[in-house]
């Protein structure tokens, strides 16, 4: 199924920010919080901002099938044996949002054969947008009244060990994760809410974020694009690749590593 990445581009940010619009009107109203089947909470700018997306990329590419966050909760998920499908979380980082925060993000990731190819991840309310194609390029943007008014090429930088900035969750701290973080008692800690954590190293503001816990694959698939896009990676515990379509009955991903600098070495993520 050939098409050209670059050319969707265009559409998919008008896309992604007229779902951020409606994920913002949402947030400065008084919203109600409901609970999934699994306890995890979600609000009416996640069903929203999905039906938005959604729709228009039934309409940009309707040969491609679509797993959204919140269709799949409701039991629907589409027939993705051909191989290529998109991911879409609609609001990840909803408990951020619900307490007010700034760092929830809108996403929009296309994955072939197991791999993230191209992403969006938009952060409406801190106005900055960012995308990338695989073998192409990673870029962010400043959005300012729903509109892209400056962007610029971002790239991973190379680690400084003595120097290290780690990023890890803001709602998800574990004995695990703290464990993990005393291999390295001189590095800086930045703690961040949503897959903005993989775009930090997309932009070399850091180096590491480890995630020694679960996620769901639409959690991380936009980013997971950038990040790959900007020169970074995301390993699994043995070290190999972070794929998708795993399990199409959960859609869980297993515990992994997101580097900015391929060469830096690491302890083992189960040590």
């Amino acid at each position: 199924m050939p098409f050209d990445l670059t050319a969707l581009i265009p559409e998919l940010k008008n896309t992604i920010l007229r779902a951020g619009e409606t994920v913002m009107d949402v947030y400065a109203s008084d919203f109600e919080v409901f609970g999934k089947a699994d306890q995890s909470p979600v609000t009416e700018a996640d069903r929203r901002g999905e039906e938005i997306i959604t729709e228009a990329l039934e309409k940009l590419t309707p040969e491609i099938p679509i797993v959204g966050e919140e269709a799949k909760s409701e039991g629907k998920c589409p027939d993705i044996s051909g191989g290529i499908f998109w991911l879409v979380d609609p609001l990840d980082g909803t408990k951020e949002f619900i307490k007010k925060g700034k760092d929830f993000t809108v996403n929009i990731g296309l994955i072939k054969d197991g791999t993230p190819i191209m992403g969006l991840v938009l952060a409406p309310a801190m106005d900055t947008l960012y995308w990338g194609i695989a073998g192409d390029g990673a870029w962010q943007a400043e959005i300012r009244d729903g509109a892209i008014v400056s962007e610029k090429q971002i790239r991973t930088r190379t680690a400084d060990p003595e120097k290290l900035v780690i990023v890890a969750s803001k709602s998800h701290r574990s004995p695990e994760l703290e464990s993990w973080l005393g291999h390295f008692p001189s590095a800086e800690n930045v703690s961040i809410g949503s897959s903005l954590k993989l775009c930090l190293l997309a932009t070399g503001e850091a180096d590491l974020y480890p995630r020694l816990g679960p996620t769901c694959e639409w959690d991380t698939a936009a980013a997971h694009a950038v990040l790959l896009a900007a020169g970074g990676s995301v390993e699994v515990a043995d070290g190999s690749p972070l794929t998708y379509a795993k399990d199409l009955k959960t859609f869980l991903n297993p515990w992994f590593l997101c580097k900015a600098d391929h060469s830096l070495s690491t302890p083992l993520l189960a040590d």
